[in-house]
């Protein structure tokens, strides 16, 4: 499910491709998938919005390239093997990789990097890192998830219980009330940032996703 999900998803990133960027895409991004499979996609429930390879510019004026960037979040995720990013790395090497950290700092970015062994080997801890950073993130606007009313509540519960995206049918199922309601309480969410529709049509054939501030919510909480 996985593979299929990534390759539709690779092929639109090189779609909209070009120059370095391109070629960056089309080298070995094993490490790329590890890091979407293991981490991202488990707590972001889709890849839509996100960025393969996305070029900034460092303080030096060299293009550089962040693994994953969520323009949301405003993050920039990366997988780094030990081998080839502490074990057999050079001087200069290490210095250009500490000298392009800061430059994601400058751009005004989160940089948020993940090791390939915590990804093999503690994807639950990797995910609870993804989580307790959307949660701080989501703090700034002071909104608490039992401030919410019941019915916002439940269809943000549910939708995390995997039915991420959902539809409005779901909705009326989960609630047990008429269409009309449904949907009026869909509109509430949007209203507040916690959800938001993909696709095109009306909001009857509307597809549904929650927002990183919903899942912010839901994760504190639960801890």
């Amino acid at each position: 499910m996985f593979e299929k999900e990534y390759a539709i998803f690779w092929e639109e990133q090189v779609r909209h491709a070009s120059g370095q960027r391109l070629e960056m895409l089309q080298r070995d991004l094993t490490g790329t998938k590890k890091l979407l499979e293991e981490a991202l996609l488990p707590v972001l429930g889709s890849l839509d919005g996100l960025v393969l390879e996305y070029e900034m510019t460092s303080l030096s004026g060299v293009k550089i390239y962040g693994d994953v960037f969520h323009p949301n979040l405003r993050t920039v995720f990366e997988e780094d093997s030990f081998i080839t990013h502490a074990e057999k790395i050079t001087r200069d090497r290490f210095s250009f990789e500490r000298a392009r950290a800061r430059s994601v700092a400058i751009l005004g970015y989160t940089y948020f990097p993940y090791s390939r062994d915590e990804l093999e080997k503690k994807a639950s801890f990797c995910q609870r890192n993804l989580y307790e950073l959307i949660g701080r993130i989501g703090n700034a606007d002071g909104v608490g998830f039992l401030q919410l009313p019941v019915y916002e509540r439940e269809v943000l519960r549910f939708s995390l219980l995997g039915n991420n995206p959902f539809r409005l049918t779901d909705v009326c199922t989960w609630l047990q009330l008429k269409s009309e309601t449904c949907r009026n309480v869909l509109r509430d969410l949007e209203a507040k940032g916690l959800v938001y529709p993909i696709g095109r049509g009306t909001m009857r054939s509307h597809k549904f996703m929650i927002t990183e501030k919903a899942i912010g919510l839901l994760h504190r909480r639960m801890y």
